[in-house]
This record gives structure tokens, sequence and C-alpha cells, in this order.
């Protein structure tokens, strides 16, 4: 039986925030919230950011009434007040948040339609009125970029690899890492 195109979409969507969470697993609370690039970027903002991304994409934007507050959007906020958890908002609750706007999201999922319309406030008129579908392959575009983000992250803060509990996609623990690395740094060489 073939998966219905909305129901594939989801999914996608689905299997890039399980992993965003899962980059957040055994991570001390410090490292969670520091900066871990020149640009602030942390494991628990990006979270926040995606949390808060999905309630605009897929609720304010179809005309639904977000659930909680979101002060950083507020018009006085920062730029960046989504891309970092406050000494206020605990781990809990940026994960709640996120889990939040999945579980809304869902509701629109099941209500629309792949072309149900919708308008995204901060988009230009000219990309407005958009589709359900295009707003599940942006989201999930959005996701994965920031999957990424995590995994880099997680890979120099304390070497974990993968892209979900159980399934790394990457060779096994029997890998010449080190061989690896000084191939590709001899194929550099030859350009430095």
């Amino acid at each position: 039986m073939t998966e219905a195109p909305k129901d594939v979409l989801v999914r996608y969507l689905q299997t890039a925030r399980e992993a965003v969470l899962w980059k957040l697993e055994g991570v001390s609370e410090y490292d969670a919230r520091r900066p871990l690039t020149p640009t602030g970027t942390n494991l628990l903002g990006v979270v926040k950011h995606l949390a808060s991304v999905e309630l605009g994409y897929f609720l304010s934007s179809f005309g639904r009434e977000l659930p909680v507050a979101l002060p950083w959007h507020d018009d006085d906020a920062d730029h960046n007040d989504d891309m970092w958890a406050t000494a206020e908002e605990t781990r809990e609750q940026v994960i709640g948040l996120y889990r939040l706007a999945w579980q809304e999201s869902a509701r629109t999922f099941q209500e629309l339609d792949l072309d149900g319309e919708a308008h995204v406030p901060w988009w230009p008129a000219e990309r407005n009125p958009v589709t359900l579908h295009t707003l599940l392959v942006h989201m999930i575009a959005e996701t994965n970029r920031h999957v990424g983000q995590l995994d880099i992250l997680r890979e120099e803060l304390d070497g974990s690899i993968g892209v979900r509990l159980g399934g790394t996609n990457l060779p096994g623990d029997d890998y010449d890492w080190a061989a690896y690395v000084a191939r590709v740094q001899a194929a550099a060489d030859g350009f430095g």
C-alpha cells in the first residue's frame, strides 16, 4: 500500500524532530545552553527556535491562536531571543514547547489537505498565499538544516555522532577514523 503524500511529509518531519531531541540526550545543562559557535549557536536554543517557527508556520499562518505566549516574538524583542534559553527557562520547558508544537501542528495536518491555504505574515507578499504542502516541505528543510548544525555541535562537544539512536548511518565502531581523516587532510594539503 502506498503512503499518502501528506503522511510521507509528516513522517519525514517527525523523523527530523526526533533527531533534534536526540542531540540533547546525555548533554549537561551547561553544555546544552552554552554558545558553541562565534554567533552563539547552542543546542537548547535551536530546539526553542524550531518550536517557535513550527507554531508560527502551522498555527499562526493558518489563523490559529497560539496556545502559549512567545515573548521573543514581540516587536521589542531582540532578533535572536528565540535562539537561546534564558536562565528562567528550563530544558523541560523548552522541550515541552517543542512537543506542544508537534501536537498543535498535528491538528493542522489532520484538519487540512495539502492544498490548504495559509498566509505567512513574515514572508513577502509575492510568497503569499502559501499551501500546507509548501510549509511542510519548508519545515522539513529547516528542521534538517538545524539537525545538521546539532550534529556538528555534538560531535565537537563530546564526539557523539549519528542520525538517530540505533541507526547512526555511519561506519561501525571498528572504522579507522584517524586514517580516514589523514587521507582527507592529505588531499587538502595539496591545495594549501
